[in-house]
């Protein structure tokens, strides 16, 4: 599946680009009508169906679905909420159907043994009027949506008041946001990407700056025959003196992600028997913070896990930023800077939750992917916003949205593994915008392959398998 992850405007775009460049909207409407009628045709039984019909494009691609689903012998009839525009592309594809009209009632939809919702496309603005959400409340059967289900904004994946739940929903090109952001991914149902011959070459004039997370977009660093432990990277993590447990699983993290050294810098002695009594691989030291960033070979740091949100907390951050090692900060050491966002700036990464994002930049809101950019061109880091629809924003604007994420993650210490698997992608050279996504589809990988009662140490003992899955991809 392509990559690329279209807004609705983006979208319109291509299809204009498409049209300029010589291919008639008829033939791009008919091919979307036709992809709807046979995905219909695949999933479901032929049963009394309703087309709801909207006056744009979406309601023509919906008066072509009707008719090939007529022509394969379904009994169908097509119920228009309003006519489309004289001359439009969806006037012509009204005009081709000949099939039995319905009035756009709910008792009709209630009747039907499928509803396919061709109302409004990705691109709606406002709410739906009451008497489109009752139509859909009332559908008596499954709803195969027609792009996205009406009422879903296709930008955020916010319903814009009611967005009915689809079944199915079968859309074109290429995905948008809100098939991939979250409720939209629910309310879409199943989604199914149609090719109708729009051609790749217009994607540059889009203007599009956003991907589905996917090997596809970067490359694991393979060790190669002449390199050392040095080479592959050296992850300091900045332990606290409680929840010692957390950094221990960035540690473990960071070595199986291919990290050459992992040390954990312990603030005393009771805490380093605590570290000691982890991984053996790990090597633990008592020495202060200042000594050891004036090691030269200590170039990825990671301050956060176990750390509490203090101003000691958000010093070591500006100290280590300072001397100019790259910085992955997660959990404490972003919550430290509560209110003061320009203490973060500098970091390579940021790994907020919603909480931890709202501490710091205030509320994200309902666009998750507008709260990520905001976040990344404020403090000029990488920002990782966590959750089952992460989005990772680099600070020029490219953004990446990480569906690839079971539920099973959402388990205590998933966010420290993470953490350690983009400290250790950094060492081995990585670009922080690239790491970041790795990551993040590493451990959603390494979930699946691990099924229900997940554990987070879990994740590091499945890391190897799902990297060298990357590599054969």
């Amino acid at each position: 599946m392509a990559l690329e992850l279209l807004t609705p405007a983006e979208m319109a775009r291509a299809d204009a680009l498409a049209i300029a460049g010589g291919i008639p909207g008829p033939r791009l409407m008919e091919a979307a009508g036709r992809a709807v009628a046979e995905v219909a045709r695949r999933r479901f039984r032929p049963v009394r169906t309703l087309v709801l019909a909207g006056p744009g494009n979406n309601g023509g691609d919906g008066y072509v679905a009707a008719r090939w689903l007529e022509q394969a012998g379904w009994p169908v009839a097509v119920a228009a909420l309003a006519p489309p525009r004289p001359g439009s592309d969806a006037a012509w594809a009204a005009g081709t159907w000949r099939g039995p009209m319905a009035p756009f009632a709910p008792e009709e939809a209630a009747r039907a043994g499928l509803v396919i919702d061709a109302v409004f496309g990705a691109g709606l603005a406002r709410p739906l009027e009451e008497r489109v959400a009752e139509m859909l409340r009332a559908a008596g059967g499954p709803i195969l949506a027609v792009d996205v289900p009406s009422g879903l904004d296709g930008a955020t994946g916010q319903p814009l008041g009611f967005a009915p739940q689809a079944a199915l929903t079968v859309t074109f090109f290429r995905l948008k946001p809100g098939h991939l952001l979250l409720p939209g991914r629910l309310l879409c149902g199943e989604t199914r990407l149609a090719d109708i011959g729009l051609p790749a070459s217009v994607l540059p004039g889009t203007g599009a700056r956003a991907w589905r997370n996917g090997p596809g977009l970067w490359r694991l660093p393979a060790p190669g025959a002449a390199g050392h432990k040095y080479s592959r990277g050296h992850v300091t993590i900045l332990g606290g003196s409680g929840m010692t447990g957390a950094a221990r699983l960035a540690a473990g993290a960071a070595h199986r992600a291919g990290a050459g050294l992992v040390s954990i810098a312990a603030p005393d002695a009771a805490s380093a028997a605590a570290y000691r009594a982890g991984a053996p691989e790990t090597m633990v030291t008592e020495a202060p913070p200042e000594e050891l960033l004036g090691d030269p070979r200590r170039q990825v740091w990671l301050l956060g896990p176990g750390l509490p949100p203090t101003e000691a907390t958000r010093a070591r951050l500006r100290q280590a930023i300072g001397v100019g090692r790259q910085v992955v900060a997660d959990a404490g050491a972003i919550t430290a800077c509560a209110g003061a966002p320009q203490a973060l700036r500098g970091a390579a990464v940021l790994t907020p939750h919603a909480g931890e994002y709202a501490a710091v930049f205030g509320p994200p809101g309902e666009d998750k992917p507008a709260a990520a950019r905001a976040a990344a061109a404020a403090t000029g880091a990488v920002v990782l916003l966590k959750g089952a629809d992460t989005c990772i924003a680099a600070p020029d604007g490219r953004l990446v949205i990480n569906d690839h994420a079971p539920p099973t993650l959402a388990t205590g210490g998933s966010g420290d593994v993470l953490a350690g698997i983009i400290a250790a992608l950094l060492g081995q050279g990585m670009p922080p915008f690239e790491a970041a996504a790795a990551a993040a589809w590493l451990q959603g990988e390494a979930a699946y392959r691990n099924g229900p009662g997940l554990i987070a140490s879990d994740l590091i003992t499945s890391l190897p398998a799902a990297m060298e899955f990357t590599f054969r991809a």
